[in-house]
């Protein structure tokens, strides 16, 4: 039946006859005798019935046999009449002509899936609520969905809720998009063409914006309409016809059913090519759903036509505008292999600018205005074959654009015909387009000159992100659907970059006061880099407002680097000091008199005997009182003391030379940041702890039987054997057995009784013929030794005699580790580690390290003999003093120090542990928050995947505590005295900088440091040999008023640094000259975090 008949189904009853009545069901009597009675059930029938039945004998052949007995006569059944056939076959034929009419119509326009399916999606709904929800679903593959972050979603939560972070809204899906999602198909919703991080400012100024793919076409009117045609024609031809605007896009039945039929050729040849069934919906599905972007198996591909069919209709039962948008996602998508330096490539723009460093924008111009020249037909040719190269390449990406360009190149010649012959494009371009070969960008393009300077803040949040999240690189975070706001003030930080990028010009340096005596002098003012960060105060969280760094490379000063920063560790050095005189106070503030003399007396160390001391004469004045009166502990600043710390004999110096002779305050010391008072305040803190210890040190070093002797021998064996070992693993790891043994060979010259030692204890299983072998390449000779023989004029080869007896004595098992390296005149560590690298060369530094414990001891056997009593107390004080400073990194540590250890050295009070800027301010933010340690804010709120089923709005809790580290009592003293340093100390040229609303000066306190990091090489009896500049550094960390604190850090790196000589007084002026950039931040109300 043809389209337009009204096919109505027709109900047969079961009657032979037009015309007979239908009163009642048949039925039929069971007697079927002639004799009988007429069939039950017929009225009115029965005649007719019995007329149409043949005339039946009623006797069988023989019957007129007298004898015969009557038999039943045959019933003859009456076949159905033709005519009633042919009424049901037709009748048939109907219901299947109007079952396939039905289904071909829909094939065309999809009236009845359009109007099921658009009614479905009215249900498959999200929105976003206040709070968390588990009424979601994540994807768990697919290259978009894990591209863009979808598939991480639960670990990037589950990472950001274990810490300041909570859930504050988020997306919850409809029970039936639910239900849908659980059978396994992927959410109906508008995916997003591009998309990347996002990074804002505190007001929602954009700091950074990542999108991916980069250069798409906005709309299906941005595509040039051959590009549009080529697509359609190669893929899918039917997908924008206007004549039927309910038509599912996701399916293309022509092409589907050649694709189920071409599935027996494939089981018959299974290289046989194949006409791909797929839309250009369902390969959007596919290569962004899909695990891997393929298709496994039939199933994935029957989930992949529903899943694109439901999104076809989620806007409603039209698909035309759907349609479309289909194609104009296609062409930003597609995935387009790799490159290195570029990495993962998707759509038309960026394959253009990647694999042929094509411009998008022009070449749309040009494939859209017709050609007026010879030359325009060429450049439109170039343009449109790469452009048809991207279009086939999709096939096999990999293949086409890395492995065999020259097959893509013909491919694209062969689709250039068909082209030309169906109308697509013109003759002309298709000619020109044949004549020209493809060409491939060679190389990667480089990638857009970045401003290190402009972006390091940006940068340092995007780094914080990778940490936050766990993401593995910048390049992965960068492609997730996600915006960032930050704490940053976007208007300060350009104001700040603004003046430190003047401080380049001689001119301006001057112009803004920081040339001088102790700024800058003559030497080149660019090559000082500056990093400058202000924090602010909110009740649950530090907020990073400014940081600019005019380093224009990847590191970040200010987090980076372990810089000497000089003085500023005064700052922890009097905070240890005070904790430890709180400690006391709170631990003797009750006792009596007497007790607190008997105290005082049994101390071992100054500070007990000082507070126990203040408090029997003084009496209980409360803690406030005891912190003021330690600030007023004196102490001389005279350098002619040598101190032993560290491992060894050292002096210290002061800067100002007219201090060396003075005894001065503690107070004093930290305002005019004095050296050799913080020395002698260190050495307090270091006996303190040791006094502190599980033996007192007098009893140890007095006994030369204590048992705690052999403990600290052993301790010192360890650590300054593991010293060595590592020393030495730089010189021999990662070398063959035999190359190592030669390196160490060539240190025992050609002396027989070295090189043997040195042979036998690396090759213990060798023969002596091996021995003599040896001695014999390393030029060992024989050599009277008696008293007045001469040598002789030829040197002589080694008698078999000698190596036999070089061989005896050289025996490892005869001798101890300790003795061979004596005999070798190489360290016993070295000629061991030499041994272990012959058996195990591959092995890493932790497990030599671990195997070679009982070694490290063994070389150190000499140290145990009670003879060398006198060594032995040496080092049993290096390791005691060792054990101090673990208790003060501890200490340091809680209050943010940012390295695993301190140099245990004295000199670790003036900056010699090295230490960060970003840790200075966060032991500054401690103090500005009364003792109160929060975490460092930069990011506070992140939005993931804005508009998707995924969409979730993390932010910072504002439930959450910091966590006191430092006293109320202790905090105020330290401000106080900061407070002076700027007032009347090292940071005065910074007095002053800051005002409030009504113009009177804000409270400004810090402390300054100044670090000449240097090279030292020492000869015997510890004369300077070589001094060189490796750095310098000079640091002012500050706090202004109660909200805002910071760090300015001013450095120049390598030999060039001897050339300068300015001084924290350089950073305190650069934050005078910075005031007016950062006074507007001073003035904002207070950002409630």
């Amino acid at each position: 039946m043809g389209r337009g008949v009204n096919l109505c189904p027709v109900a047969y009853d079961g009657s032979a006859l037009r015309g007979v009545p239908r009163t009642r069901a048949m039925t039929t009597s069971t007697d079927n005798s002639l004799g009988g009675a007429p069939l039950t059930g017929v009225s009115g029938r029965a005649d007719t019935l019995a007329a149409l039945r043949p005339p039946v004998s009623r006797l069988a052949p023989g019957a007129g046999s007298a004898d015969a007995a009557p038999k039943p006569p045959k019933v003859r059944r009456r076949g159905t009449p033709l005519w009633v056939r042919i009424l049901g076959w037709a009748t048939s034929l109907a219901i299947l002509g109007c079952i396939g009419g039905a289904a071909w119509l829909e094939t065309e326009t999809s009236g009845f899936e359009s109007a099921l399916l658009a009614r479905v999606g009215r249900d498959l709904r999200y929105s976003v609520y206040p709070g968390p929800t588990t009424a979601v679903r994540y994807p768990t593959a697919g290259p978009y969905d894990e591209r863009l972050g979808y598939t991480q979603m639960p670990s990037f939560l589950e990472r950001l809720t274990a810490g300041p972070y909570r859930v504050t809204a988020q997306a919850r899906m409809s029970p039936t998009l639910l239900d849908y999602l659980d059978l396994s198909f992927y959410p109906p919703y508008a995916e997003k063409t591009s998309a990347g991080l996002q990074v804002l400012d505190r007001g929602g100024t954009l700091l950074y914006g990542a999108n991916y793919p980069e250069r798409v076409f906005t709309s299906y009117a941005s595509v040039p309409p051959v590009v549009a045609n080529t697509l359609l024609f190669i893929e899918n031809r039917q997908l924008l016809d206007p004549a039927h605007p309910y038509r599912n896009p996701a399916v293309d039945w022509d092409r589907f059913g050649l694709a189920l039929l071409q599935i027996p050729l494939q089981v018959v040849n299974p290289g046989a090519q194949r006409i791909g069934g797929s839309t250009l919906a369902t390969q959007t599905e596919k290569y962004r759903h899909s695990a891997g972007g393929q298709t496994a198996d039939g199933v994935e591909k029957l989930r992949q036509m529903a899943s694109a069919s439901m999104r076809a209709y989620m806007d409603g039962a039209d698909t035309t505008q759907t349609r479309y948008r289909i194609l104009v996602d296609y062409l930003n998508s597609t995935p387009l292999s790799a490159r290195p330096g570029i990495g993962e490539i998707n759509g038309l723009g960026d394959g253009l600018w990647a694999w042929y460093g094509t411009d998008f924008t022009a070449a749309n111009q040009i494939l859209r205005a017709p050609p007026q020249t010879e030359e325009d037909l060429a450049t439109q040719a170039v343009v449109y074959k790469q452009v048809l190269s991207l279009l086939l390449a999709q096939r096999r990406p990999s293949f086409y654009l890395t492995t065999n360009r020259t097959a893509l190149d013909a491919l694209c010649n062969e689709h250039l015909r068909v082209l030309e012959k169906a109308g697509v494009i013109p003759p002309a371009l298709a000619d020109a387009a044949q004549n020209f070969k493809l060409r491939f960008r060679d190389e990667a393009p480089d990638p857009p000159d970045v401003s290190y300077v402009e972006q390091k803040a940006v940068n340092a949040i995007r780094n914080r992100l990778t940490t936050m999240l766990g993401a593995h690189t910048l390049y992965q975070l960068d492609r997730l659907d996600l915006t960032t706001e930050t704490t940053l003030d976007q208007a300060a930080q350009e104001r700040v970059t603004g003046v430190l990028k003047r401080l380049a010009d001689p001119a301006a340096t001057a112009e803004l006061g920081l040339t001088g005596d102790r700024l800058l002098t003559g030497a080149d003012p660019a090559k000082v880099v500056y990093s400058v960060t202000l924090y602010e105060r909110a009740p649950h969280a530090n907020l990073v407002r400014v940081q600019v760094d005019t380093l224009d490379q990847p590191l970040d000063l200010n987090e980076g680097a372990r810089l000497d920063l000089g003085s500023t560790a005064k700052l922890r050095t009097l905070i240890s000091y005070l904790e430890i005189v709180e400690k006391l106070y709170r631990d003797y503030h009750q006792r009596d008199a007497a007790a607190l003399r008997d105290i005082s007396a049994a101390a071992d160390d100054n500070l007990t005997r000082w507070v126990t001391d203040t408090l029997a004469q003084t009496g209980d004045q409360g803690l406030p009182a005891m912190l003021n009166a330690a600030m007023e502990r004196t102490y001389s600043a005279g350098t002619g003391e040598r101190f032993f710390t560290g491992g060894g004999l050292h002096s210290f110096n002061n800067f100002e030379k007219s201090d060396d002779h003075r005894i001065l305050t503690v107070s004093e010391a930290l305002r005019r940041s004095v050296n050799l008072v913080f020395i002698r305040l260190m050495r307090d803190v270091v006996n303190h702890y040791i006094a502190e210890g599980p033996a007192r040190k007098d009893d140890v070093l007095d006994d030369p039987h204590h048992p705690a002797r052999q403990t600290y021998l052993a301790q010192f064996a360890d650590r300054e054997g593991s010293t060595f070992l590592n020393h030495f693993w730089d010189e021999y790891g990662g070398l063959s057995p035999d190359k190592a043994l030669e390196t160490l060979a060539a240190k025992a010259g050609t002396r027989e009784e070295r090189l043997a030692v040195i042979y036998r204890s690396v090759r213990p299983n060798a023969t002596p013929e091996d021995l003599a072998r040896f001695l014999a390449a390393h030029g060992a000779v024989e050599n009277d030794t008696r008293p007045g023989a001469h040598p002789p004029a030829k040197p002589q080869p080694l008698k078999p005699a000698t190596v036999a007896a070089l061989f005896e004595k050289a025996d490892p098992e005869k001798w101890s580790l300790n003795d061979r390296g004596y005999m070798a005149g190489v360290h016993p560590l070295e000629l061991w580690l030499v041994a272990y690298l012959q058996e195990s060369p591959k092995a890493p530094k932790r497990q030599m390290l671990k195997e070679s414990s009982t070694s490290r001891q063994e070389s150190y056997q000499w140290l145990f003999s009670t003879r060398y009593k006198h060594a032995q107390d040496t080092r049993i004080g290096i390791v005691l003093e060792e054990e101090a400073f673990a208790r003060i990194h501890a200490d340091w540590k809680r209050l943010g120090y940012p390295f695993e250890a301190l140099v245990p050295s004295y000199a670790t009070s003036i900056g010699s542990s090295g230490d960060r800027p970003g840790a200075l301010a966060d032991l500054m933010g401690i103090i500005v928050n009364d003792g109160i340690r929060l975490p460092t804010a930069r990011v506070t709120r992140l939005h993931f995947a804005v508009g998707t089923p995924y969409e979730t709005v993390v932010g910072l809790d504002d439930q959450m505590k910091g966590e006191r580290v430092l006293s109320h009592d202790l905090v105020e003293v330290v401000k106080a005295h900061l407070l002076d340093v700027v007032q009347n100390g090292t940071a005065q040229r910074a007095k002053g900088a800051f005002h409030d609303a009504d113009g009177n000066p804000l409270p400004l306190g810090g402390k300054t440091g100044t670090g000449d990091q240097r090279f030292d090489r020492f000869g015997p009896g510890g004369v300077l040999l070589e001094s060189r500049v490796v750095n310098r550094t000079a640091t002012f960390v500050f706090y202004a008023g109660d909200r805002f604190f910071g760090v300015i850090t001013a450095h120049v790196h390598g030999a060039q640094a001897a050339n300068y000589h300015f001084t924290s007084a350089l950073p305190a002026q650069l934050l005078r000259v910075l005031a007016p950039a950062l006074q507007p931040l001073m003035l904002m109300p207070p950002d409630q975090g």
